[in-house]
């Protein structure tokens, strides 16, 4: 069901998801109430960032042995380590699951979680670096589309979380592979995305290397590509324009309607603002204060407009 983008109130901005199909903003409104997944695609948002601080993320919960489910921080608690508030962290038995393969502490919901089917992916990004992760099954096509990749290839099935997460050590141990990219190199590679031959390359030969490992410890590959989504099809395309955004995102005051998105990366024109559209990380609101409305715009602000 769509939830369309509030048009005021204060909020404790959880970042981006596509959880639903599409790039959503998660909104936990103050002082209380249940989250928001608010549409962006195609919508004006105005909004307020002028405080200061993070604010806690709430965690996650286990919906069923399958699924789980986001919760908003209760207290809306300033944040502490890992963007959470000590109740918060306390109760988030998921927190657990990075380590799940190298022993320690299970919680029984966790261990129920992980027993089912894993997918292992390759991620390739707009500069040709490539990420190697995991995906639980309800989760496969939802954790590619937040990633920000260009092109993705799911490489195989795992029977539970366990066995995935030791192939994916395995790609990382032997082609040096890493597990994360920071969203601030992500963005920078799509400002500067010329042709896509690059990412499209690398992958390829990620991939190729990547299957010959999976042969050598026995393990079927599919190769499934992954099929990015149309709503990034306009920033994914070279001969886009794009300029990045000349002011911080978690700072002040802005007003930008989204043209296109992907991961958390969005596309973006300003009012009465003719000239290249600007590219921002909306993940960068992720545990900030906002206050919504239409009174709020971007500065003006001279850019260079002969990047491209």
């Amino acid at each position: 069901m769509d939830q369309a983008l509030p048009t005021t109130g204060t909020y404790v901005c959880h970042g981006i998801t596509w959880a639903t199909g599409d790039p959503r903003l998660v909104l936990a409104p103050m002082p209380s109430g249940p989250l928001v997944y608010a549409a962006i695609m195609g919508r004006r948002l105005g909004y307020d960032a002028s405080g200061t601080g993070r604010w806690c993320t709430g965690r996650y919960q286990f919906a069923n042995h399958v699924n789980v489910e986001a919760i908003a921080c209760p207290d809306r608690a300033p944040a502490e380590a890992g963007g959470q508030c000590a109740a918060c962290t306390g109760k988030d038995d998921f927190r657990f699951a990075h380590q799940f393969h190298c022993g320690g502490h299970v919680p029984a919901a966790l261990a129920a979680y992980m027993a089912q089917p894993h997918w292992l992916y390759l991620a390739t990004f707009a500069d040709g670096t490539t990420k190697v992760g995991t995906a639980a099954a309800p989760r496969k096509r939802s954790r590619l589309d937040e990633q920000g990749a260009l092109f993705a290839t799911y490489l195989a099935q795992s029977p539970d979380g366990r066995a995935v997460r030791f192939l994916e050590d395995a790609l990382t141990r032997r082609l040096g592979l890493t597990q994360t990219v920071r969203a601030a190199a992500k963005l920078t590679a799509l400002a500067e995305l010329h042709d896509l031959a690059l990412a499209r390359d690398a992958h390829q030969q990620h991939r190729d290397r990547a299957t010959q490992v999976l042969s050598d410890l026995n393990i079927p590959a599919v190769l499934d590509p992954w099929t990015p989504p149309g709503d990034g099809n306009l920033l994914r395309a070279p001969e886009t324009g794009r300029v990045l955004y000349p002011h911080d995102p978690r700072e002040g005051e802005h007003g930008l309607t989204v043209l296109s998105c992907i991961g958390s990366h969005v596309l973006a024109s300003l009012d009465g603002d003719s000239d290249l559209p600007y590219l921002l990380d909306l993940g960068a609101l992720k545990g900030r204060r906002i206050t919504l409305g239409s009174q709020f715009s971007s500065p003006p602000a001279a850019v260079q407009s002969a990047l491209f």
